[in-house]
């Protein structure tokens, strides 16, 4: 709806635009080159302080003017109201010179419309510190991040993203250690190792829970997510364009291999290894308050559910079984990973200085410039342990109080720390797990990481036949997976396959030819 209200706004606002031409650099009489950027103001609540003009702002200004003489400027976007902030500034002709958002639709249609600048012909000569920063685009192999916006038909490029620095592997298996340890055997390696614990968990009861109470897998009504873990790891698709084809919505049905990941989730939940209600159990806190009860072995979640102080569930369960704990198990398999895509960077068609623009965005790519931003003073908002930044707290009003984490607001080219090497920038957020074990942390985020890839990306390309299909295609693909899961092994197919054609004869075929034709033929 916010993206429909979005593009009428726009619509309506088409006729009002003017946008100057770009590429127009200001006439220069060998002073300060100006430009101005935009920046997320997220209000003064909790001790932030003013999103254009603090110590942080001060510091760029200067170190900007000094290296690159340009005198920078920013300009406060409403961080809950960019997109009517943003579309307002660019309808009255009074963008910054640099912008960025979150919304791919902005993108689209500002492009469209001739409203912002190609930047295709300044990656070379000006951004040659941010792409290299970005490397290589882990969605697209071969290819730098760079281009992930390129359009395929003209080349051009509309907008870069942002690189989320930590994005890996979404998801960990964890397993009870305190029940193997009962029984005798290691941390699973192989998948015929983790059944073999879930039988051992349901026939022996290592945890003296009661042979009717023990949940040797425990999983909640969201089973697309709890057991993608192992039933993702059945997909073969023989191509980047048939994974991309077929792997789209939250329940990949369609894609090869997929079928026979859920026909084992039926053979576990038949042989009473899955939670037997596990389509029932659809409030959050109650799934949770099982697994911190003490009945369940194993589950599947976020990569580091268990240590997170907002779910508290190592602690809790500790609590009401001294002793007990879960786990990371490395399943093996290829993994699901996040996207590492973040911010839409670009210049609108009406800045007066798009070059210095870059270069400031080049500026903020190198290592000394970011580094200072992220991690900032010594003794004030970080201090060094072991060799690596930990974050301290700063005060609330502090005049180097960062108005948002790692001042991802002012690091344009990165969201969350860098530190260099996947390993230094996992200490520094394993830092912020309380009083768990830095190498706890570090062990589940390269477990998640591990044999783990992104899914394809076809940038800039619209599926139509989404938007009309899209909830209803989800909303059956998550009852075809609860029905076949909970069926007889002897009615699995039979099960199966009318659900399947159900949901193709719902929106899902028309959404497959589509994307079919969709794939760029210079990718296989």
């Amino acid at each position: 709806m916010k993206r429909m209200i979005l593009v009428l706004v726009i619509l309506l606002m088409t006729t009002a635009m003017v946008f100057a031409g770009g590429g127009q650099s200001s006439t220069s009489t060998g002073g300060p080159t100006r430009i101005s950027v935009e920046v997320f103001d997220r209000g003064s609540d909790g001790g932030r302080s003013q999103a254009n003009n603090n110590a942080w702002t001060n510091w760029i200004q200067q170190k900007v003017l000094k290296d690159l003489n340009i005198e920078v400027t920013f300009v406060p976007v409403g961080r809950w109201s960019e997109d009517t902030d943003i579309v307002n500034l660019m309808a009255s002709n009074s963008a910054p010179d640099l912008c960025y958002t979150y919304n791919e639709a902005m993108i689209t249609q500002f492009s469209q419309m001739g409203g912002i600048l190609d930047l295709a012909p300044y990656i070379d000569s000006l951004l040659p510190d941010f792409k290299k920063l970005l490397g290589e685009d882990t969605a697209i192999p071969g290819q730098d991040f760079i281009y992930r916006n390129r359009e395929t038909a003209t080349g051009r490029i509309y907008s870069v993203r942002s690189v989320v620095v930590n994005a890996g592997g979404q998801r960990n298996v964890f397993i009870r250690k305190d029940w193997l340890d009962r029984l005798g055997l290691a941390v699973p390696r192989t998948a015929q190792e983790f059944y073999n614990a879930l039988v051992a968990f349901r026939d022996r009861d290592p945890g003296n829970v009661g042979r009717n109470r023990v949940v040797p897998y425990g999983q909640d009504s969201d089973a697309r997510w709890g057991l993608a873990s192992i039933i993702n790891t059945y997909i073969n698709a023989s191509s980047e364009r048939e994974l991309w084809i077929n792997r789209f919505g939250d329940t990949p049905v369609s894609a090869p291999g997929y079928k026979e990941g859920v026909r084992l989730m039926n053979r576990w939940y038949n042989e009473g290894l899955i939670y037997h209600d596990f389509p029932l159990m659809r409030v959050a806190d109650d799934y949770h308050n099982m697994l911190k009860s003490g009945v369940v072995g194993a589950f599947s979640g976020n990569m580091d559910i268990v240590y997170r102080t907002d779910y508290n569930i190592n602690v809790e369960l500790a609590q009401n079984v001294p002793g007990a704990e879960f786990v990371p198990v490395d399943y093996p398999g290829t993994k699901d990973a996040s996207d590492k895509a973040g911010l839409y960077i670009f210049v609108p068609s009406s800045s007066r200085n798009p070059e210095a623009a870059l270069r400031y965005l080049n500026w903020l790519s190198i290592n000394e410039n970011y580094n200072f931003l992220q991690i900032g003073n010594v003794g004030v908002n970080h201090e060094i342990v072991n060799g690596v930044p930990r974050v301290l707290s700063t005060p609330a009003g502090h005049a180097w109080f960062q108005n948002s984490q790692y001042n991802i607001d002012y690091t344009l080219p990165l969201n969350g720390i860098q530190l260099g090497n996947t390993e230094l920038n996992s200490r520094v957020v394993a830092q912020a797990y309380g009083n768990i074990p830095a190498d706890t942390i570090i062990n589940a985020i390269t477990i998640a990481n591990r044999n783990s890839r992104a899914q394809p990306v076809n940038p800039g390309v619209v599926v139509t036949t989404l938007g009309t299909y899209g909830q209803t295609l989800r909303d059956k693909g998550d009852a075809l997976l609860a029905q076949s899961i909970t069926a007889s092994v002897a009615n699995f197919d039979r099960v199966w396959d009318a659900g399947y054609q159900d949901w193709l004869s719902s929106g899902g075929q028309a959404v497959l030819d589509e994307r079919a034709t969709l794939w760029p033929a210079n990718r296989r």
